[in-house]
């Protein structure tokens, strides 16, 4: 997967940007999860200014940008996560 994703990336923004069409394109979203006690919808992701991947999560009117290497997954899973973790493994070995 990370492979796939990276194919024809040169450099870590490249790859990056990857990861996120990857996660916009196989991800299930909305899906309900749990941040710090608190159920939270994930809404879609994004990128963020400082080279990270952000899940868009709302409770209520308010809106947070988790990065998605905190995001905790809820279980069972969505559909697409296995993306999630692929990008997981591919910051760790930057």
């Amino acid at each position: 997967m990370i492979e796939q994703a990276t194919v024809d990336a040169y450099g870590d923004a490249e790859q990056l940007v990857g990861f996120a069409t990857m996660l916009e394109e196989h991800l299930a979203v909305p899906f309900q999860t749990s941040v710090l006690e608190a159920d939270v919808t994930v809404t879609r992701v994004d990128q963020s200014d400082d080279g990270h991947i952000v899940a868009i999560c709302h409770r209520g009117r308010s809106e947070q940008r988790i990065p998605i290497l905190d995001l905790p997954l809820p279980d069972p899973a969505p559909k697409g996560a296995e993306w999630i973790e692929a990008y997981r493994r591919w910051a760790r070995g930057r």
